[in-house]
């Protein structure tokens, strides 16, 4: 049976009404409550003109190419809150794709973005309507319909917009039956990703094929669902999830997903415009949170330091709900668990392998329990391919290759053939999604993850991946945060270079930091220079900037 999100939050909502979908500071919201403002907003954007505006025949996948869209785009450009999850499912029941807009970007990003999706409307705090209105002259495709969050910012109603909940309190909560007759596993999922070291790039799925591959929706056997009743039947509604990062992120916004496929429901902390690690841990307390996602060590280490400053302090408090602390998008190092496990010892850690590109491929699971996972346990579908990309490499070859995902993978990136093509290639009748990560099967069959090959740095003639730099540097107690580039050199053709934060108040040369680095990493990768900046500059999500690093590279 093929799957789609609506129809799935729809038949939890029937089973469930009065149980908590989303809470957000001071409201909670039910699964009634949020079916029913999800109806709304889908009212909303199809009498908008956006998505389909009668029953006619849906133009299946197989008919267009895997980088054409049949179906209409909407921008959002939001911050964490509930409007940002009813956005997603609102639009999805409109029959309408909606997208994650990077809020951190300046006017020429933006309309790169809504120009390059072909965006029909925009959905948008009030904070960020300065930059949409310098942009929305410059379109040569005007948006059907803004509607626009009020966030008390006080830049008021953007020209030609719409309020949020004027709209919504003002649409009927009863679709037109060839909308919901028509919520097919083929409507698309879409997620713009990158821009760290290029422009960013659509990822389209089908639904039917997100709902399996990234967001892990199968039963308790590891088979696929036959059946909504099945889905419904097992959606035991047990999680209570915090994705901590910006739902804009994608491992925030599948996280927030899976809790709601599964019947759960989703929280979000009250302070949005950043990671505040207390705010985190107060709404973990006044929630009962039981899953925490974070983003590699950024997000992670500033939550040890609060944790730390509790104890010093004689502060306790009630985190006895909390279960699992995820990590997508980047991994907690060895350092960052062990300290993680000492203040939460009930916990079990996941560091979660994938990308946007080829969903969950992996994990890594640590508990007080088992030693430090350095290696991940991959999918089903998983497989490491050669650097020709001419066979499956072999548990124990000492080769590396590429990480790469089969079987339900995204149909392509929205209007770019050639990069559909180098990234998602057919390989003697298999497709494959091949993200850009380097990796390693070892004799055990789990994948040692090398590093992104956007990433890797060739000095003197050998490959170095700058995340492994990274981990390794940021094991020096003093080293609160770090990211790590090539620069040209004469001598080695590029150099490993460290740039580096400190901790408050620590010091540390840049010998003492090498030799400690030297302990997880071999010699001909450790930093030949390393710099001091007050900040190392990350995406909201927490992503390094390498763009940034190779300018503070440049300069020395």
């Amino acid at each position: 049976m093929e799957l789609n999100v609506a129809s799935i939050c729809e038949a939890i909502a029937a089973r469930q009404p009065d149980a908590d979908c989303v809470i957000f500071r001071d409201r909670v919201f039910s699964w009634a409550e949020i079916q029913n403002r999800t109806r709304r907003l889908a009212q909303v954007v199809h009498e908008a003109g956006i998505g389909p505006q009668r029953r006619s025949p849906r133009v299946p996948p197989e008919h267009l190419n895997n980088w054409e869209s049949s179906q209409s785009h909407l921008a959002l450009y939001m911050l964490n809150g509930n409007e940002y999850l009813e956005s997603m499912l609102g639009c999805w029941k409109a029959g309408t794709v909606p997208f994650n807009v990077n809020y951190r970007y300046v006017a020429e990003e933006l309309r790169y973005l809504l120009t390059d999706s072909s965006a029909e409307g925009i959905i948008v705090h009030e904070r960020f309507t300065p930059v949409l209105q310098a942009v929305l002259p410059t379109l040569k495709k005007q948006p059907k319909l803004i509607l626009q969050v009020a966030d008390g910012s006080g830049f008021g109603l953007l020209p030609g917009a719409v309020d949020y909940e004027s709209a919504i309190a003002q649409a009927s909560p009863t679709l037109p039956s060839f909308l919901t007759e028509g919520w097919s596993g083929d409507d698309m999922y879409l997620c713009y990703t990158g821009g760290t070291t290029g422009m960013p790039k659509g990822a389209m799925w089908r639904q039917a094929d997100f709902l399996v591959t990234a967001l892990g929706v199968r039963s308790r056997t590891g088979h696929e669902f036959q059946s909504l009743d099945q889905v419904v039947s097992e959606a035991t509604g047990r999680v209570r999830a915090l994705p901590a990062p910006p739902l804009m992120h994608g491992a925030a916004h599948w996280n927030a997903l899976s809790a709601w496929v599964a019947g759960g429901a989703v929280i979000i902390q009250s302070v949005v415009d950043h990671f505040d690690p207390e705010d985190v841990l107060r709404t973990i307390e006044q929630t009962a949170a039981t899953s925490l996602l974070l983003v590699g060590d950024p997000m992670a280490r500033p939550l040890v330091d609060q944790l730390g400053r509790d104890r010093d302090a004689g502060r306790l408090r009630d985190l006895s709900s909390l279960r699992h602390v995820l990590s997508g998008g980047a991994v907690l190092s060895p350092a960052i668990q062990n300290q993680l496990l000492e203040f939460l010892p009930e916990v079990q850690i996941f560091n979660v392998l994938g990308s946007t590109e080829s969903g969950r491929q992996g994990v890594a699971r640590r508990s007080s329990s088992n030693s430090v996972a350095t290696r991940f346990t991959p999918a089903d579908t998983s497989v490491v391919l050669s650097e020709d990309l001419s066979r499956l490499l072999s548990p124990g070859e000492d080769e590396s290759g590429w990480l790469a995902q089969s079987g339900r993978v995204p149909l392509g990136y929205l209007g770019d053939q050639t990069k559909t093509e180098a990234t998602f290639p057919t390989i003697e009748g298999t497709r494959f999604a091949i993200p850009g990560d380097r990796a390693r099967l070892s004799a055990d069959g789990t994948l040692e993850l090398l590093g992104r090959d956007s990433a890797c740095i060739t000095t003197g003639g050998e490959k170095v991946f700058a995340e492994e730099v990274e981990t390794a540097v940021k094991a020096h107690p003093a080293v609160f945060d770090a990211v790590v580039c090539g620069r040209p050199s004469e001598r080695f053709g590029s150099e490993v270079v460290a740039i580096i934060q400190l901790r408050s108040g620590a010091s540390a040369s840049d010998e003492q930091i090498r030799a400690v680095a030297a302990e997880h990493i071999a010699r001909y990768k450790l930093p030949r220079a390393i710099l001091r900046r007050d900040l190392i500059l990350r995406s909201p999500s927490g992503k390094a900037d390498y763009r940034w690093a190779a300018e503070q590279a440049r300069l020395g």
